[in-house]
């Protein structure tokens, strides 16, 4: 594994993308970086008596940076590569009031504390699973204006996409100068939807590496694995909105990008993609995230050309 030439601490977090902020470091395309982030609670759940309410809700979902790079620009991707990453041993979940299909079966605000060794993840003597580390907030400095780290949108942010782990490659659209990448809200892993608003949230360090594709973006971030590209769609709260942001996203770069006709894109998205959710734990004032898993092909082997 290349060794980290950068490293940066959660210590030195945001709240909010805005379209002002500084980088507290600048580097050039194709820097490996060691960055360490929160937990989405900051620190403040270490117990199951830690339920929602007692929390300060003014520090949830703190974001590593900004990270500038060096000549990205609007019209480019800022490419982020997530090469490793590494929980802490203790994360947790929860039943949050007024979140979440399942809600109104929960007869009390809950936490659970999970705990991570040798990677798997143990929610009690009898159920555990292997870790599938994740990041849900990853996003850029937006065009205009500032948006809280618990949002998403066409920068990027609290994505909540359980495929933006080990081995993939984000690829965000750049607004400003230098991208003002951020990075947070570990996951050991996550479930298509975090249904009732929480994956098993937990701090930790990864290692990244970070490029640009010069003069070409999504509209919404795009994800990269070893065997499909995945394109986003997001609303405040219409999922119906949402899921056909993404498929709108994925034909339109099949078009543009690969040659397909509209047609041909429509019929090989519905026989060969799969359309899923992100994150939907509503009801919530979350966004509502959906997602379009584009298989590599011959004709497909990577969303931009």
């Amino acid at each position: 594994m290349a060794t980290p030439t950068v490293k940066v601490s959660k210590d030195q977090h945001i709240w909010a993308y805005a379209a002002d902020m500084q980088p507290v470091v600048t580097v050039d395309p194709g820097t490996i970086i060691e960055i360490e982030t929160w937990d989405c609670f900051t620190g403040q759940v270490q117990s199951e008596s830690d339920t929602l309410e007692k929390l300060d809700i003014n520090r949830v979902n703190s974001a590593t940076g900004p990270i500038a790079v060096r000549g990205a620009e609007p019209g480019d991707s800022l490419s982020v590569t997530l090469i490793d990453i590494r929980p802490d041993k203790q994360g947790a979940g929860m039943c949050i009031p007024e979140w979440g299909q399942l809600i109104h079966l929960a007869k009390s605000p809950t936490t659970r504390i999970f705990k991570v060794e040798d990677g798997i993840i143990h929610m009690n003597d009898r159920v555990s699973w292997p870790q599938r580390p994740m990041f849900g907030v990853i996003g850029v400095a937006p065009a205009e204006g500032s948006i809280p780290t618990f949002k998403a949108g066409t920068h990027g942010g609290n994505l909540d996409n359980n495929m933006n782990g080990i081995g993939a490659t984000v690829h965000l659209p750049v607004f400003q100068p230098g991208g003002q990448l951020a990075i947070g809200d570990m996951h050991a892993s996550m479930g298509d939807g975090e249904i009732s608003g929480t994956g098993v949230e937990i701090g930790g360090t990864a290692i990244i590496k970070v490029d640009l594709i010069k003069g070409k973006s999504g509209t919404w971030p795009v994800t990269e694995t070893a065997d499909s590209w995945i394109t986003h769609g997001t609303t405040d709260g219409d999922i119906d909105q949402a899921l056909q942001n993404a498929c709108e996203e994925a034909a339109k770069l099949l078009v543009d990008e690969w040659g397909f006709t509209i047609e041909d894109a429509f019929i090989f998205l519905s026989v060969a993609g799969d359309l899923g959710l992100a994150q939907y734990c509503h009801p919530s004032p979350g966004t509502v995230i959906a997602k379009m898993c584009v298989p590599k092909t011959a004709a497909t082997p990577h969303p931009f050309k």
